[in-house]
């Protein structure tokens, strides 16, 4: 019995599965939110910018296709901390009197 062509069908199996499990670019967001709006992403940069207290408020995420704005409120991680985060694409969200076009309401986020 021959066992390559199983193994190649493991092998893709288990490739599929591990790009299915990364992350979104920020770029690839912001250049079409509608498609990802209402959606869940995963995304991973670094913190530009933060603003909050009592553990609610947001961040500026950074990576190397854009920013966007994440509104937290779990607490949220200082300026220069590298994070990933999980969270539902939102288009014309306002924080505290500044608008913004395209945002992530986090779920949770992962200091890296």
């Amino acid at each position: 019995m021959n066992k390559k062509p199983a193994l190649w069908i493991l092998a893709l199996m288990a490739a599929l599965m591990l790009t299915s499990c990364g992350y979104t670019k920020i770029g690839r967001i912001t250049a079409d939110p509608s498609r990802y709006r209402n959606r869940t992403v995963r995304v991973e940069g670094q913190v530009t910018n933060a603003f909050g207290a009592l553990s609610t408020g947001g961040y500026q995420l950074e990576d190397d296709t854009g920013k966007i704005v994440v509104i937290s409120n779990q607490g949220v991680p200082s300026k220069g901390s590298k994070v990933a985060v999980s969270g539902r694409v939102m288009e014309g969200i306002t924080v505290m009197g500044h608008t913004f076009g395209t945002a992530i309401q986090e779920h949770d986020h992962h200091l890296r």
